[in-house]
């Protein structure tokens, strides 16, 4: 394996334990990586305000990526670069998560909109992203700045029916994908979570493969691409653990912490679990 330069991990599901937390071995793990002169950032489905409680902790300093690929950020959290999604798309998109039940949300590069305040899902939201949704009687006014569109239900098979209808009607107008298994994000076309790391490849200088990725759900998938090192969380699906390069243990069990021992050379397994 190349000498790794650059780390890039997802946030939910791998960087942060099932209940929104950064472990102190997580936060040592990047710390090493720091120290070893590996530099490190995330690579998130959540809004800019989303990733503002890891800064700090992690020592974040390089370019984040935010909205699945739809917007990058400094560690200031000034947009270096942002992509809608298109008007009409998002209307559509509305309008489709409406029809199958899910509760729909709207963000914008700096507020999260809703109009059901009393969501399953939106405390889950709220602890994760530690912000305050704004609730709004129409989205109209919004959707020509909309990031992100996303649908939220814990009906998993309703919500599977809902992607294949989006995804077939906004034929490629939208990029749509889950990012957990109760989220159906609607970004930007044309992006995703594969355009941050060529960003931070081409900012940084550093080669694709000598660039290694971590993530649990398909919206990660486009991160597993080319690199040097692509490794998904023991509670991946298959179908992420089948294109990625390793497998380590859950969010729940350190699973983090322990790819990065990986990375630092300190696991001599083929595969880490």
């Amino acid at each position: 394996m190349k000498r790794i330069s650059l780390v890039i991990s997802d946030v939910d599901g791998t960087l942060v334990t099932p209940d929104k937390r950064l472990t102190d071995a997580t936060v040592r793990a990047v710390r090493l990586l720091q120290e070893s002169g590996i530099q490190f950032t995330v690579n998130s489905s959540r809004p800019p305000m989303g990733v503002r409680m890891l800064i700090e902790p992690l020592s974040l300093r390089l370019p984040i990526g935010t909205f699945n690929g739809g917007a990058i950020v400094g560690p200031d959290l000034t947009v270096i670069e942002q992509h809608l999604v298109p008007e009409s798309a998002a209307r559509c998109g509305v309008d489709l998560l409406n029809a199958f039940g899910a509760d729909v949300w709207v963000f914008t590069t700096d507020r999260w909109l809703l109009r059901n305040a009393g969501g399953e899902i939106v405390p889950r939201e709220m602890r994760a992203i530690q912000a305050e949704p704004v609730v709004v009687s129409d989205f109209d006014p919004y959707l020509a700045r909309a990031a992100k569109i996303v649908g939220a239900s814990m009906d998993f098979a309703r919500l599977t029916e809902c992607e294949t209808v989006v995804r077939d009607t906004l034929n490629g107008t939208a990029t749509v994908v889950r990012s957990q298994r109760y989220y159906l994000d609607i970004t930007s076309p044309h992006t995703d979570k594969g355009t941050v790391v060529d960003h931070l490849s081409n900012r940084l200088a550093v080669p694709i493969d000598a660039i290694a990725t971590l993530g649990d759900m398909e919206n990660d998938l486009p991160m597993f691409r080319n690199v040097g090192l692509s490794i998904a969380m023991g509670n991946a699906s298959a179908q992420v653990k089948q294109q990625a390069n390793f497998v380590t243990t859950s969010n729940a069990e350190e699973g983090f912490a322990r790819a990065i021992e990986y990375v630092l050379g300190r696991t001599k397994t083929e595969k880490i679990a």
